[in-house]
């Protein structure tokens, strides 16, 4: 590998961190550069994981404002994120990968268009503390036998536990992803976010923040795993890791300065194109 090539795959790096955590869309960037560089598929998608593990540890970093008081929140879901990577990574390195790429786009297209749907109501849908802290869970009051809520005292929210809850269906999903993550990725990061959006009242830059704790640590396993079995191209790896680190810590600055809608919807309408590109490397 050239000394061109190298700094061209720290550029990809660089342009595929920061639109990452703008709108998930790294591998996109990424993906078809290392194709285009002659790596197989299966080569170029594990480098392209273990080199995400930077552009995880960057966004991380880098959406610590929103993090804040999360701690808590986020472990309660970032252990089925990992588990749901190290799952999605066994997949891939013991199956072909064809079955996989072939639903692949429909799992995209459907993640992105649940980012158009209405926003319900604050009162509709449960904040993250009602889903994943069972002391912020609905109580009845004992004077008025109405539900309440430690801190909001009196928000509607009967039901977090029963089935089909809001709270258990927020971690199907989340698993979900994280495997779809640990297998493939591409458009991972939309799809977590789509989870989180359709389940979480929250400033959409904090779940963006969320996402990418949660997308980190998906990536992070199936990268341990990619790494100790799988046909990592190391050349390639390093220098498209530390692009994507540096565009990784300069993306979510950006993402706070998005209107929350324009987050949305240029999450979903990104989605929707990454969705036909795959759809048209699957069919056609």
């Amino acid at each position: 590998m050239t000394f061109v090539d190298v700094l061209g795959l720290l550029g990809t790096g660089v342009l595929a961190g920061v639109v990452s955590t703008l709108v998930s869309l790294a591998s996109i960037v990424s993906f078809p550069i290392l194709l285009a560089f002659g790596f197989p598929p299966l080569a170029a998608n594990v480098t392209n994981t273990v080199a995400l593990v930077f552009t995880g540890l960057g966004a991380v970093a880098g959406s610590r404002p929103e993090l804040a008081g999360r701690k808590r929140q986020v472990l309660a879901l970032g252990w089925l994120s990992a588990l749901g990577g190290a799952v999605g990574a066994g997949v891939l390195l013991l199956t072909p990968a064809r079955a996989f790429e072939a639903v692949a786009p429909w799992l995209v297209g459907a993640a992105s268009l649940v980012l158009l749907r209405p926003r319900r109501s604050r009162t509709a849908r449960p904040r993250l503390d009602a889903l994943t802290d069972e002391k912020a869970l609905p109580r009845q009051d004992a004077n008025s036998g109405q539900a309440g809520h430690p801190e909001q005292g009196g928000v509607p929210g009967q039901g977090l536990h029963r089935g089909g809850s809001p709270g258990r269906a927020l971690k199907v999903g989340v698993f979900a992803v994280a495997i779809y993550v640990g297998y493939f990725g591409a458009a991972g990061g939309i799809m977590m976010f789509a989870v989180l959006a359709a389940a979480l009242e929250d400033s959409p830059a904090r779940l963006n923040a969320i996402k990418n704790a949660l997308s980190a640590l998906a990536n992070g396993v199936a990268a341990i795993g990619f790494a100790l079995f799988g046909p990592v191209q190391w050349g390639a790896a390093i220098p498209l890791a530390a692009g994507f680190l540096i565009g990784g810590r300069l993306g979510p600055p950006l993402a706070r300065r998005l209107p929350g809608q324009t987050l949305r919807v240029v999450s979903a309408v990104a989605g929707l194109l990454v969705a036909l590109k795959l759809g048209f490397d699957a069919y056609v």
